[in-house]
């Protein structure tokens, strides 16, 4: 241990917490004004509640002592004397892993957001920080569990944080169903656009910049001169796969759509530092580059699948983004891993090790989530009224009036709905706007007259 270690893990944590405003922020952007409120609130509770909930059951469940190699002695409220890291003291490592629970459990609302009680979501997101991401944890970040026993790679969650979030994240909107009006009469996807790009895009910028925390922070030491190289090879390696990510979303949204569109671009940085994730300590900046243009094909094509295909409604794509990629990017490193990896010599054992540990992650979420989820909808129920949801969660929900005083929302009519017309309509604004600008001062003369 050492007071570098415990700076830098530190540092490291409030990074990642950090992401919890990224997250906050991308949500609310890519869903409607009425329910701003509802998507923040629910951003800020999860983390409140994994911080609580991970402190008295999960951090031991996941770090403590393997029984078995299933399951963490239980350590309630992180009272023993157990070593659980050897680079920086509990209370520290404590506060690092529980950002981290945090994370996995804030990925659920953007997929259920809009029509989600919000007494469901408070007790969803309590049992994934208690059992649901802890147990699958341990099996792959305790040294003592059954998947790291086998050589299973996944340096900083691709499949441990972000596949368990984003398969949670499925099972939830598919025992919620779509919102109102997403789908026609034909079961034709309707699009429903979020409110603010804006708050988009800072979203990612804010998860972007909290990721240099997530993975380069996860070496928990930034002790010795191997370690400098290393941490310095992640940070590039997490950045070139997200710009990677970026840009070829872009380009496919371009191709596929004749535009390039802000939402896909988006999510294609996120699609890539989920990716990256995983690799990211492992891999070179080649594999870096492939790992994020891989990941940003996956993440576009499984959000047209899983919406236009399943009929599945996912407002802000958190599915395909974390689910599939997170379960993508862990089997990447068995292709791209410089030591052991398919492509650099290694043969099929590492795939074999991680295809292994995404399939038991994915198994275990699903069938849990399920439970969880089939519970609660026949206890105190999954869906707001057709009533609350039209009206937007902020008001029934949190008694909050409007998230934007003094600002009145726009709503698009069918007429209206496209690039085109939009277009038209702002240039006849502008054309009026100079035309009356011009005609003031001969107004103006008139009536002094």
């Amino acid at each position: 241990m050492s007071s570098t270690n415990v700076i830098w893990t530190l540092l490291a944590a409030t990074l990642v917490f950090m992401m919890q405003a990224g997250f906050a922020m991308l949500e609310t952007g890519f869903t409607r004004a009425k329910n701003a409120g509802n998507i923040a609130m629910k951003n800020l509770m999860d983390y409140c509640i994994g911080t609580v909930l991970f402190w008295i059951f999960g951090f031991g469940i996941m770090f403590g002592p393997s029984i078995g190699g299933i399951i963490g002695k239980p350590d309630f409220f992180v009272t023993s004397s157990y070593q659980y890291n050897q680079y920086v003291p509990t209370m520290v490592y404590l506060m690092f892993q529980t950002v981290f629970c945090a994370t996995s459990a804030t990925i659920v609302s953007g997929a259920m957001a809009e029509r989600t009680k919000f007494s469901a979501y408070l007790l969803y997101s309590a049992l994934i920080s208690a059992i649901v991401y802890p147990i699958s944890g341990h099996w792959c970040w305790n040294s003592d569990g059954w998947l790291a026993q086998l050589g299973f790679h996944d340096f900083a969650g691709s499949t441990v944080v972000h596949m368990v979030g984003g398969i949670s994240a499925l099972v939830g909107a598919i025992f919620l169903g779509p919102r109102i009006g997403k789908f026609d009469k034909n079961g034709k996807a309707r699009a429903i656009p979020g409110h603010s790009m804006t708050l988009a895009m800072l979203g990612i910028f804010l998860l972007w910049i909290g990721w240099f925390g997530f993975n380069p922070g996860s070496t928990i030491t930034a002790d010795g001169k191997d370690t400098w190289v290393e941490m310095g090879s992640i940070f590039i390696t997490t950045n070139l796969a997200a710009a990677v990510g970026a840009l070829t979303a872009m380009f496919l949204a371009w191709k596929k759509y004749g535009k390039p569109d802000v939402g896909l671009t988006i999510n294609g940085a996120l699609a890539g530092l989920i990716g990256i994730t995983a690799g990211c300590d492992v891999v070179s900046p080649v594999g870096a580059f492939f790992i994020g243009l891989i990941c940003a094909f996956i993440y576009v094509y499984a959000a047209s699948i899983v919406e236009n295909k399943f009929k599945i409604d996912d407002p802000v794509g958190a599915f395909a983004a974390h689910g599939c990629c997170g379960a993508g990017g862990t089997l990447l490193v068995g292709l791209f891993a410089k030591d052991g990896g398919l492509f650099y010599g290694g043969g099929l054992k590492l795939l074999g090790v991680e295809l292994l540990g995404v399939v038991a992650v994915a198994a275990w979420t699903t069938v849990t989530m399920i439970i969880i989820f089939w519970v609660i909808k026949h206890t105190i129920g999954l869906r707001v009224s057709a009533k609350e949801e039209l009206s937007g969660l902020d008001l029934p929900e949190h008694g909050l009036v409007a998230a934007y005083a003094d600002f009145e929302p726009s709503v698009l009519t069918k007429s209206e709905d496209s690039y085109e017309a939009r277009i038209a309509r702002e240039a006849e604004a502008e054309a009026a706007g100079a035309a009356g600008a011009a005609g003031a001062p001969a107004k103006e003369a008139a009536a002094a007259k």
